[in-house]
């Protein structure tokens, strides 16, 4: 199975860059992934949210291929702890599902669209992130499940 981390806007800062890269990098050990990162829709000094979310949810519906699963990152999704996490991804690839994509919307969320055609909708914690932490936080626990699937040392 191939993780896809579909992803709207890029990182800013350094930290998260290489944050997210090490866990990139430490992740496909475990299963190839590829990351796709689309361009934040312009705010302007007024902005209109709803636009806004329309169109990144336009884009990232464009990017989404009608073969596997699809997860949304929302705030009002499933939580799994890293346990749960891991058992979807080793269901997923039971399943025979040939690639698992996770969608990280931009600084306002994720539009109703998206919601509706995403499979499952997750959500990191009942607290709020900005959209550039829950791509360093899913890799991590992307990494992590890895290394449960495999019975490795690094969770405890």
């Amino acid at each position: 199975m191939k993780l896809h981390l579909l992803c709207v806007g890029r990182l800013s800062e350094p930290w998260l860059r290489d944050g997210c890269q090490m866990y990139a990098d430490r992740l496909q050990h475990y299963l190839p992934l590829r990351i796709t990162e689309l361009k934040e829709c312009k705010t302007g000094s007024k902005p209109d949210l709803s636009r806004i979310i329309s169109m990144e949810g336009e884009l990232l519906l464009q990017k989404t291929g009608a073969e596997g699963l699809l997860v949304a990152l929302d705030g009002g999704g499933k939580q799994l702890d890293s346990l749960g996490l891991a058992q979807l991804l080793e269901q997923q690839m039971l399943n025979g599902v040939g690639e698992l994509t996770f969608v990280i919307g931009g600084p306002y969320g994720l539009s109703d669209a998206v919601r509706k055609r995403a499979d499952r909708l997750l959500s990191l914690s009942a607290m709020t992130f900005t959209h550039q932490m829950a791509r360093l936080i899913l890799l991590e626990q992307l990494y992590r499940a890895g290394t449960i699937l495999r019975r490795e040392p690094y969770h405890h």
